[in-house]
């Protein structure tokens, strides 16, 4: 049997599955969870800043909206 009592980490289980970066596919990084890079994270943080993430509403969803009020 090995002595694992000098190294923790081999013993201490992930705390989450490890995914794909969201960015550019490579495996997220625990430091940038869950991008593998700052570099992704910070692309992340323009497209949200410049509103390249918005959710597309339908002309139904806004016809409702105005005959609420």
């Amino acid at each position: 049997m090995a002595d694992d009592s000098k190294n923790p980490a081999a013993t201490v289980a992930p705390l989450r599955k490890a995914v794909p970066c969201p960015i550019c596919r490579r495996p997220s990084a625990r430091e940038h969870y869950p991008f593998c890079s700052p570099r992704c994270r910070d692309v992340d943080l323009n497209r949200w800043l410049s509103g390249s993430y918005a959710i597309p509403v339908t002309d139904d969803e806004a016809k409702a909206e105005e005959d609420d009020m």
